[in-house]
């Protein structure tokens, strides 16, 4: 046992960039991969990780004095830079308890399936980080591993669970049958979505809108674009800052270089483990041939709708807006403005396309991404660091869009976080709730 011990802690001492490569070797060996290509996909992996630790580096140091000059210059206090999915994803991926974390994930989905309490067979593990970061945190804050793995389970549950309850609105709207999408950074707005929805539904003005902007990508698709987001962020804030021109060129310039370079590093992680999420597919659908059965997929197959990306470009600049007037918020979005359209796409086909009801729905959402980002960014804070990030002496936090700024992320670390013996119980009281109203939807839809 204490040779055991050892070896684990001769990994967990080495750091993210060694034990990365030893996960995934393990978990594409258990999926049947030869030995050579499980171990390419955790060096990949870990190429990733130090790619996104490096971009992270330059940019809250590039960043960071001019977003603490634009506070004590103009008293707007968003001292937490929205880092990027990509990079809570490689911190995610870093953390010590992961591979516990992704085994109990896969687990339930297994188990649910066996008990035939869901039809989605989540193939697309590069996304189980979204889950499995409930449990860091929740293990960071507590340090009862109990409690973490508990978080990551009630995760993976909600996601299966919302995943068969929303598998009729992909398969209606967008036109993909067969299909589920257990991403979590697309079904938690749904959380919100799906009662904000049926509230407006009552208002006739609302409900029979034929509001559309068909035109609105033609002129917005050039600011939509990442490396001129990055050049826009990076000037607006050198000028807010109070810096002489040169700066706030060059802050603009390496803002956009970061939202260029950030997803060419992300790419690196999602090219590490396609072969584990392929070997996992041919596993699981041997193991449950002949089964109704939703190939739980990225939402980013849906994020190319047009009224997706219509919403997403008016969400977008009114987000930037919204950072800057709501009460308590810190968080300066940046980096995950990207993939708002991740962010709305269930909203949209919940409304199939009510334009209106999108950007109502959309904008409550994005409040609550500011806001519970805010709360969980010393957290996430602490994370990165611990696994090596260096955040420069700035004093800047990070967040993001991701992790648990997103509701249902954000309610599981809370109850299993602080208080869980209330908590808990109160975290699946509302879950039944939705559970009972969701569930009996989907029977009357089928039958």
């Amino acid at each position: 046992m204490n040779f055991l011990m050892n070896i684990f802690n001769f990994f967990i001492d080495a750091g993210p960039m060694v034990m990365l490569p030893v996960i995934i070797t393990i978990i594409g060996l258990i999926f049947g991969l030869k030995i050579s290509k499980a171990f390419k996909s955790g060096l990949t992996l870990a190429i990733g990780f130090a790619g996104i630790k490096l971009i992270l580096d330059f940019m809250t140091s590039n960043i960071g004095p001019a977003a603490k000059a634009m506070v004590e210059r103009t008293g707007v206090h968003l001292d937490a830079l929205d880092v990027g999915w990509g990079s809570i994803a490689a911190v995610t991926w870093a953390s010590p308890i992961i591979a516990i974390l992704i085994f109990v994930i896969l687990a339930i989905n297994i188990i649910l399936l066996i008990l035939k309490r869901t039809h989605t067979l989540d193939v697309d593990i590069w996304n189980y980080h979204h889950m499995a970061i409930v449990g860091v945190m929740t293990y960071f804050v507590t340090k009862n591993i109990f409690l973490a793995v508990g978080a990551s389970a009630t995760m993976a549950i909600i996601t299966f669970k919302v995943s068969d309850w929303s598998q009729p609105m992909v398969e209606d709207f967008f036109g993909i049958p067969g299909v589920s999408l257990p991403t979590v950074s697309a079904l938690s707005s749904l959380i919100i979505a799906w009662p904000v929805n049926w509230l407006l539904d009552k208002i006739p003005f609302i409900r029979n809108s034929k509001f559309s902007i068909k035109d609105a990508q033609r002129y917005l698709g050039f600011f939509g674009d990442q490396m001129i987001m990055g050049l826009i962020i990076g000037l607006g804030i050198g000028f807010l800052a109070g810096f002489e021109l040169t700066p706030v060129l060059k802050l603009g310039v390496s803002m956009s270089a970061v939202l260029v370079l950030i997803p060419k590093m992300t790419a690196l992680f999602m090219e590490g483990l396609m072969p584990i999420s392929d070997a996992a597919q041919k596993w699981s659908q041997n193991k449950f041939e002949g089964r109704k059965l939703f190939i739980g997929l990225d939402a980013a197959v849906v994020v190319g709708n047009p009224d997706v990306i219509t919403t997403a470009l008016i969400i977008i600049p009114l987000t930037i807006a919204m950072a800057l007037v709501l009460p308590g918020n810190r968080v300066l979005p940046f980096a995950d403005l990207a993939v708002v359209p991740f962010r709305v796409a269930m909203v949209v086909a919940l409304t199939r396309g009510n334009l209106l009801k999108n950007l109502i729905i959309g904008l409550i959402v994005t409040a609550s991404l500011l806001w519970c980002g805010t709360i969980t960014a010393p957290v996430l804070t602490s994370i990165a660091q611990s696994v090596g990030i260096e955040l420069g002496t700035s004093a800047l936090l990070i967040s993001s869009f991701a992790a648990t700024s997103m509701i249902q992320s954000f309610l599981v670390f809370i109850a299993f976080s602080y208080n869980p013996l209330i908590g808990i119980p109160l975290l699946f009281l509302g879950f039944a709730a939705y559970w009972y109203v969701l569930e009996n939807k989907t029977k009357q839809i089928e039958a």
